[in-house]
């Protein structure tokens, strides 16, 4: 009986350091959940040793208000004036504003879209003196928008099957490394908001630019038959189709308000609806660029 009431309570001890394991497990996993959730660290708690505490961490990605004001080519104290109205995307960390750098970039997609010529225009010189490289030439849309690009007439009846069909266009130029995620990432960025305009044209893009996949920036282009459900607020039929293949986001920013002038141009979309192939509309695309 001793020998079995012994194994009895070895099991039990078993078990019970089981349940513990599996207990401090559970929640080591839920303080990793919260750091990655959240942004924040875990330190010691002078007050209670016993206890911890958790800090904000500023991501290295983030907008401080000089560095913001700088990218945006605007005063600091006007930043701050934004960010406080709610005008802006941010959050204030130990009582400093920071911006996350793709909010940021969201943000400013968004100001394109409700932009005029003249705001496009300014918004295009901003972006063009924030690129990374001092002193890089202005990417010409005709020149980012290769013959192969150019699907006319793009077969595609669906959403889905506009995101494989405009990614095989584009993998045409071989300046594309990875055809199948790019159709992800821009199959994600459609269900976090479509890019649908209510002009019928869709600015189809990844929601962050993709460097590890392109060779290069470029464009590629296709105009349907006939419109297809893709999600523009008024319920308007999207038959022109940009993809937008960026490396950096000023580049990324500075192709879409350039974009952007184009396809607002007067008489432009019409035009473009109604070119044969690849050859007129790209001669459409560099004669309407040269006005602008």
């Amino acid at each position: 009986m001793r020998e079995q009431e012994r194994s009895i309570l070895v099991s039990k001890n078993a078990s019970l350091w089981a349940v513990r394991s599996i207990k401090h497990r559970a929640i080591a996993l839920h303080e990793q959940t919260r750091l990655l959730r959240f942004g924040t660290r875990c330190v010691a708690n002078s007050q209670a040793p016993d206890q911890k505490q958790y800090i904000p961490v500023m991501s290295a990605d983030d907008f401080g208000i000089e560095s913001l004001a700088a990218y945006l080519h605007l005063d600091a104290q006007k930043v701050i004036r934004l960010a406080e109205r709610g005008k802006l995307p941010g959050r204030k960390v130990a009582g400093q504003w920071r911006f996350s750098r793709a909010a940021v970039h969201h943000w400013l997609e968004d100001r394109i879209g409700l932009s005029d010529q003249d705001e496009l225009a300014q918004m295009e010189d901003v972006f063009q003196r924030s690129a990374p490289l001092q002193g890089q030439a202005r990417s010409e849309i005709a020149q980012m928008l290769p013959l192969c690009a150019i699907e006319i007439p793009l077969l595609a009846r669906t959403r889905e099957s506009v995101f494989t069909s405009m990614v095989d266009v584009a993998d045409r130029t071989g300046w594309l490394w990875d055809p199948a995620k790019m159709v992800e990432a821009i199959r994600m960025r459609e269900q976090m908001h479509p890019t649908a305009l209510d002009n019928g044209v869709a600015l189809l893009h990844p929601r962050r630019p993709m460097p590890g996949i392109l060779a290069q920036a470029f464009l590629a282009l296709g105009v349907a038959p006939c419109g297809i459900p893709f999600g523009a607020a008024r319920g308007v039929l999207t038959d022109v189709f940009f993809l937008i293949c960026s490396v950096e986001d000023s580049g990324h920013l500075r192709t879409l308000a350039r974009l952007s002038r184009i396809i607002n141009w007067p008489g432009f979309l019409e035009s473009l609806r109604q070119a044969p192939d690849a050859s007129a509309a790209s001669a459409l695309i560099a004669l309407t660029e040269a006005k602008l």
